[in-house]
């Protein structure tokens, strides 16, 4: 057995010393590769150490923070990682969050430097009397510039042994409006994605293509797993359908992550099929709902393994639907993965019966901490059963079926209850799909004094199409049932999209309160 697998096959480990590892097992083999530049693994092991160094140097302490909000890069990466070696956790924060999110954002990590590219400092602002230390990533006028605030090369570190409850990054759930959240995730539960790497054929080979941002635990499930086994990890600072079709057969990707408007914007680019995607062994999804027919899609047309993960930044449970093994669960979210006890609860915190509807809840050994300095919010995420168990708590309302599949509703704070009926959008949004004007469809509860709450549609038809938007609500109507029926239906250009591609609905609450 090589030291490698050993490791691997430990409870516990850290992603920086693999690097160490591969660094000196195949330091010429590519690890990332940005527009700019390519970074082999013996460079990359260098670069960390220059990283951490650099931070013990300014008097950052294991358990302290960093923040980064930049747009996907080598220096990104490798400055995250560095940070890693350094037991210094990682605050990754959206560019497109307002300015004044991202400053709560960072006050709230406590972050004591903050890491920026141009664009980023053009969002946050020009720095404050007494402000933290800013590093420009991109050479830019940001702050210092990298080069000039790393320790000399060469330049080693104290070693440093992180724990599995030491705080590996935290993400933030809510940057664009509102309070947001910080979600602290640990090295151990950090490992435990690492661990199901070997499952999905990540290895010295993997090339993985990444086009969702690294700020994201959508992407960051991928990246790790990726470096940990050695891979080569291909950044795309911003989506386009052709330039990702391009680098995909370029550097013969085998793996990639991918949400679910991406996979639709892929399969209806006219090149899709000229391009030769047959080095694909597996294609992932996740965060947002993934409609089966674009599923089966998918599979169709694009060689390599299907899977969608359904979870929560929040850990506590996964499930997996292995969706090339099963093409008659397409509208499912999979099975449990292995070690994770997903239950389904009541309004009154009760499991119900096999085969009732409820909210998710889950348990594993990927959670959260909590959320940072916000107790009372970890508390209304937690749920515990009668034994003790913790579980996290998704919001989500869910049914399996008879093999343990899971089926998805929707969102509860989604679910419409009008005239005391539970509506849930999904299923009229099903219906509105369905017809051969619209590409894409919302639907969303606004306030009714006769109902309480009545269904609100917002559409974007195919292109060319020009059906009014009276003809589409009139023709839902007919197929909806009474107490389904939509007031109102807004034809628009684009559904508003979070960087991950989900529905922000509450936009289309606000454009319709108008």
């Amino acid at each position: 057995m090589s030291d490698f697998q050993a490791a691997m096959d430990r409870d516990f480990g850290v992603i920086a010393d693999l690097v160490r590892w591969h660094a000196h097992a195949s330091p010429e083999r590519p690890a990332l590769v940005d527009p700019t530049r390519t970074l082999a693994y013996g460079d990359l092991d260098a670069l960390m150490d220059r990283v951490a160094a650099s931070l013990q140097r300014d008097s950052l302490r294991a358990g302290d923070a960093i923040a980064i909000c930049a747009a996907s890069s080598v220096n990104y990466a490798a400055l995250f990682l560095g940070a890693l070696r350094a037991g210094v956790a990682v605050a990754p924060l959206a560019p497109g969050s307002t300015p004044a999110s991202l400053a709560r954002m960072i006050e709230d990590a406590e972050a004591r430097m903050l890491f920026l590219d141009a664009a980023a400092a053009e969002a946050i602002g020009p720095p404050a009397d007494g402000a933290i230390p800013r590093v420009a990533l991109d050479g830019s006028r940001a702050g210092l510039a990298l080069e000039a605030w790393l320790a000399p090369a060469g330049s080693q570190p104290a070693a440093v042994a992180p724990q599995p409850a030491w705080p590996f990054n935290i993400i933030y759930s809510s940057g664009t409006t509102g309070e947001p959240k910080g979600i602290v995730q640990g090295h151990g539960m950090r490992w435990a994605h690492v661990r199901r790497g070997a499952k999905y054929g990540y290895g010295p080979e993997t090339v993985t293509l990444l086009s969702t941002p690294l700020y994201s635990n959508t992407t960051l499930v991928v990246f790790f797993p990726t470096i940990a086994f050695g891979g080569c990890v291909i950044l795309m600072p911003k989506f386009d359908a052709a330039g990702y079709l391009a680098l995909a057969e370029r550097h013969r990707v085998t793996h990639t992550m991918l949400v679910p408007v991406q996979y639709q914007r892929l399969m209806a680019h006219p090149d899709f099929d000229r391009h030769d995607l047959s080095s694909f062994r597996f294609k992932f999804s996740t965060s947002a709902p993934f409609g089966a027919a674009l599923k089966a899609d998918v599979l169709k047309r694009w060689p390599g393994g299907l899977i969608e993960f359904y979870g929560m930044t929040e850990g506590g449970g996964t499930c997996i639907l292995e969706a090339h093994l099963h093409p008659d669960k397409l509208h499912t979210v999979g099975q449990p993965a292995e070690g994770s006890d997903i239950r389904l609860i009541d309004e009154a915190g009760r499991e119900v019966a096999r085969g009732e509807a409820g909210e998710v809840v889950g348990h594993s050994a990927g959670m959260m901490t909590g959320y940072h300095h916000q107790p009372e919010k970890t508390r209304e995420a937690e749920w515990f059963d009668p034994t003790g168990k913790r579980f996290i708590r998704t919001g989500d309302v869910g049914r399996f079926d008879e093999e343990g599949f899971l089926t998805l509703f929707d969102r509860k704070k989604d679910m419409i209850i009008s005239g005391g009926f539970n509506i849930y959008p999904s299923d009229l949004e099903a219906v509105l799909r369905s017809h051969a004007a619209v590409a894409e469809a919302a639907v969303v509860g606004a306030p009714s004094e006769q109902w309480g709450e009545t269904p609100v549609a917002f559409v974007v038809r195919r292109a060319g199409n020009d059906t009014s938007g009276e003809a589409l609500l009139q023709w839902a109507n007919a197929q909806l049932g009474k107490t389904q029926r939509l007031a109102r239906l807004h034809l628009i250009d684009e559904l508003p999209r979070s960087a991950i591609g989900k529905v922000l609905k509450r936009e289309l609450r606000e454009f319709d309160a108008r």
